[in-house]
């Protein structure tokens, strides 16, 4: 169960930090935030991330061998890496349509995937 709770709150945290990160720039493109000074634009990215680590961090505690979970640093670290990709392409095409996705974005994915096995591999 720990995994799964693991994964479950990557996940969330992946959907806050993706806002964070890339929500700017959809309200640049729906011209909400036109005129505002960057520093404000830094201040709300802040403030969604700030949920993010509220995620992350009983993520990382929850999976991470340190603590008991099941995963090693390296696993954890790129199960969060393929989490993140996943999630960011979600939100890309539901939220930001106009950048399409491509069939190499897909093969990038699948490496990504495959990074993911050789990982887990002993």
């Amino acid at each position: 169960m720990q995994a799964f709770w693991t994964i479950i709150l990557l996940v969330l945290s992946n959907i806050f930090m993706t806002f964070a990160w890339y929500g700017q720039l959809k309200l640049s493109e729906m011209h909400i935030s036109d005129g505002w000074p960057l520093i404000l634009i830094i201040l709300l990215s802040w403030g969604v991330a700030f949920f993010e680590y509220c995620v992350m961090i009983p993520a990382n505690r929850l999976g991470s061998n340190i603590t008991g979970g099941p995963f090693n640093l390296m696993q954890l670290k790129i199960i969060q890496e393929c989490i993140s990709l996943v999630v960011f392409t979600v939100i890309c095409a539901l939220v930001f349509k106009s950048q399409p996705i491509q069939w190499n974005h897909m093969v990038s994915f699948l490496c990504i995937i495959a990074a993911v096995f050789f990982c887990f591999l002993k």
